[in-house]
């Protein structure tokens, strides 16, 4: 993970923490959690690694989960800490480090956790291998995860509400039909790499994983961003119920392999 990376989120702790309170990338949060409830165990704890300024720490501890926080961002932790303090919440741990070096954790320690930001930000595949792997050590042996991937074919169909000009240029926009892209430092983003779910689950598996299931957490809502912000502004009743609809199928095959955020259930199998 570069120090690209880093600057970026260093740079953009304040909009990161807002990031999942606007009506459309909400679906990502509301999924994310009901995924959690059906996959973690109760009070467990957690390992939130990556896991930015805190948002899905504070959401699990609210729900009687035990977090520790990690991510590479050194504000983005200042800012999470700060954020504990105030609402009253205690975490854990809460540590600056990278998704490749956990040595801050211990082995087979944490009863499930979250992945969902560092393996899209590590452009070779050796680099993803280590997050996985790490991921996989501080996990306790039969215990589930989530890692999170950024889907080429979701950002397809985004881009036509989001970036229409992408597709000005018909080689660079078919590239977004191949296995994997990587994408550098970009207006609006910072260096990634885009995983298709075929080559996502296949790195999942080289790591030692079992999958359990895979959501396409924006779900059927995907690449709307615009009509969601609408209907969230005009007509309030609505956007709840889209959003109830969007986290109860988010799992449906018609969905789970469309959308910008492919979450992938796993599970430590030794």
């Amino acid at each position: 993970m570069s120090d690209v990376v880093r600057r970026y989120y260093d740079a953009s702790v304040e909009s990161e923490w807002d990031r999942l309170a606007n009506p459309y990338r909400r679906f990502e949060l509301e999924s994310t959690l009901r995924l959690v409830e059906e996959h973690f165990p109760p009070g467990g704890h957690i390992a939130d690694v990556g896991g930015g300024p805190g948002r899905y720490a504070i959401e699990l501890l609210r729900r009687g989960y035990r977090v520790s926080l990690i991510d590479l961002s050194a504000r983005a932790i200042a800012f999470a800490r700060a954020r504990l303090e105030e609402l009253g919440l205690k975490a854990q741990q809460v540590e600056n480090a990278d998704a490749r070096d956990l040595a801050c954790l211990p082995a087979a320690a944490f009863d499930a956790g979250l992945l969902l930001g560092p393996i899209y930000h590590l452009i070779d595949e050796a680099d993803r291998r280590k997050a996985l792997f790490e991921f996989h050590r501080i996990l306790k042996p039969g215990a589930p995860g989530i890692v999170g991937f950024i889907n080429p074919w979701g950002i397809l169909r985004s881009g036509l509400d989001e970036f229409p000009d992408l597709y000005a240029d018909g080689t660079r926009i078919r590239e977004l039909l191949d296995t994997a892209v990587q994408a550098g430092e970009q207006r609006a983003f910072t260096e990634a790499a885009f995983l298709s779910p075929p080559q996502a689950l296949a790195e999942i598996r080289l790591s030692g994983f079992a999958i359990e299931t895979r959501a396409g957490v924006e779900g059927f809502a995907s690449g709307m961003l615009g009509e969601v912000a609408r209907i969230s502004a005009e007509d309030p009743p609505a956007y709840e119920n889209i959003l109830r609809l969007v986290t109860e199928t988010c799992t449906w095959p018609a969905y789970r392999d469309c959308t910008e955020h492919l979450h992938v259930v796993v599970r430590r199998i030794s």
